[in-house]
């Protein structure tokens, strides 16, 4: 099937321009004016909006099992909120146990994802060494289009990549071509302040935050850059929520580091107030690492965004229902991590970014699609207007509004994070790869239509850096 999108003014990361947009199946086939619709064609009024690539959420977990729970939202039901909310492709994440096969974590979780209604691909955790591991990172590289490799740096005892293993499986991403990503926070110093902040009698939920302050996080993303530039690995650093850790990139970048930086919607809106809501059931729901902290951060975050210093917006999606936070009760350091939010992203970071005037339409586009199709190797197949690109489109009406909700929100909890927030600016239709699944409200997915993404590495450009870096400061002594 043809769509003809006509009238708009399409927004890329590089610009804005009056054209029409023509799909042909799965892919653009034409971006121009005055655009003749082919017979049989959709066609889309677009007048008065803006016509944007899809957006790329480049940190989700979908139905991951966690602190003894499994998170309420599957692929199907995430992937059909995402798209709409106008993001039509995820980077969900394989988080093996320790000693698992990551070979064979990631077939498990590909079988999980074959449900999903938009496009998907995988980062794959790396939670323990040996020598298998190292082969089935090449595996994964050159047989499975897997180009990035995560380490939680917190949650010791269970998926906590130490400082062995990281520098192992850094040296190996380097030699791949890979990426390296983090979870920036002190496993150690986590462990410690939950137990001190747990006996000095705060057992709810804003304990939390007192137990993991910035300082923690930015101490392991200064470590994390280090032992990055040490190694000649590229390196992103997921949910930075502090100035400190937003110090430590912006200190890499300006060395010349590859290394780049995420950003939460609900870290640039959201405080750490709602950890003393005296309702336990409320605070809780807020409860995910690293927690929301105090406004200076957020200023510093935005700023962080709008210079270029962070280059990603996502959200972290990982759902949990109130009876499964509710396993914390008595415990705040046993309610299960993690919020929503990937319905709600787009039109939250339109709402508070382009129409405060923090950013423009390019730039929005260039945070919530065009950043992350580059930096994991999709672009121009995604995250771009081009022919050839796929036909992942949003319509999007700047000047619609909706109020947040969980009554009326699509995603798989029963709860919302922005609750009763009012945005102004929605998606009014998404296109996945060519097919309208969300037009003036009403959502049209199809269980098993989203495609795997390959991710190729980009091993002939690494490979020389690490090779580079591995031999700097290296002198032999002629004898």
């Amino acid at each position: 099937m043809s769509v003809l999108i006509r009238g708009g003014t399409v927004v890329t990361a590089e610009g804005e321009l009056r054209a029409d947009v023509l799909t042909q199946g799965e892919t653009i086939a034409a971006v121009g004016p005055n655009l003749a619709a082919p017979a049989g064609a959709k066609v889309i009024d677009a007048g008065g909006a803006y016509v944007i690539p899809g957006g790329i959420d480049p940190h989700t977990h979908m139905e991951l099992p966690f602190m003894g729970t499994v998170a309420s939202e599957d692929f199907f039901t995430g992937t059909s909120a995402a798209v709409a909310g106008g993001t039509t492709t995820i980077i969900d994440f394989v988080i093996p146990g320790y000693g698992q096969s990551i070979l064979e974590a990631y077939k498990t979780w590909r079988g999980w994802a074959e449900k999903s209604a938009a496009d998907y691909t995988f980062h794959v955790a790396i939670t323990w060494w040996g020598q298998q591991v190292a082969e089935e990172m090449g595996a994964l590289c050159r047989d499975h289009g897997v180009n990035s490799f995560k380490h939680f740096m917190a949650y010791k005892g269970a998926i906590m990549a130490d400082d062995e293993v990281l520098v192992h499986s850094f040296r190996r991403a380097a030699e791949l071509g890979a990426l390296c990503t983090v979870h920036a926070e002190n496993g150690e110093l986590v462990v410690q302040l939950q137990k001190a902040v747990f006996e000095a009698g705060v057992t709810g939920p804003e304990g939390h935050p007192q137990s993991r302050p910035p300082v923690v996080e930015g101490e392991a993303a200064h470590r994390a850059t280090r032992l990055a530039e040490a190694l000649g690995v590229p390196l992103y650093i997921v949910h930075n929520s502090c100035i400190e850790s937003l110090e430590a990139i912006t200190r890499a970048r300006l060395a010349g580091q590859q290394v780049f930086g995420e950003v939460l919607a609900q870290h640039l809106v959201l405080d750490d107030s709602v950890y003393y809501n005296k309702d336990w059931n409320t605070a809780a729901h807020y409860v995910m690492s690293p927690p929301f902290r105090s406004k200076e951060h957020q200023a510093a975050l935005w700023k962080g965004l709008q210079s270029g210093m962070l280059q990603t917006t996502a959200t972290d999606h990982c759902c949990f229902c109130t009876e499964q936070k509710r396993a914390g009760v008595d415990d705040f350091r046993k309610i299960p991590t993690g919020t929503g939010g990937v319905e709600d992203r787009m039109s939250v970071l339109w709402h508070h970014g382009v129409r405060t005037g923090r950013l423009t339409p390019s730039q929005f586009v260039a945070a919530t699609s065009t950043e992350a199709a580059k930096i994991f190797n999709m672009y121009p197949k995604k995250g771009s207007i081009t022919v050839g690109a796929d036909a992942d489109l949003v319509v999007w009406d700047p000047n619609g509004t909706r109020v947040i909700s969980k009554a009326t929100h699509h995603q798989n909890i029963d709860f919302n994070i922005y609750e009763g927030m009012e945005v102004t600016g929605i998606p009014a239709t998404t296109l996945s790869r060519g097919k309208i699944v969300w037009q003036n409200g009403a959502l049209d997915t199809v269980r098993g239509a989203g495609r795997y993404v390959d991710r190729p590495c980009w091993a002939p450009i690494w490979k020389a850096q690490a090779a580079r870096n591995a031999s700097r400061g290296v002198r032999r002594v002629e004898r």
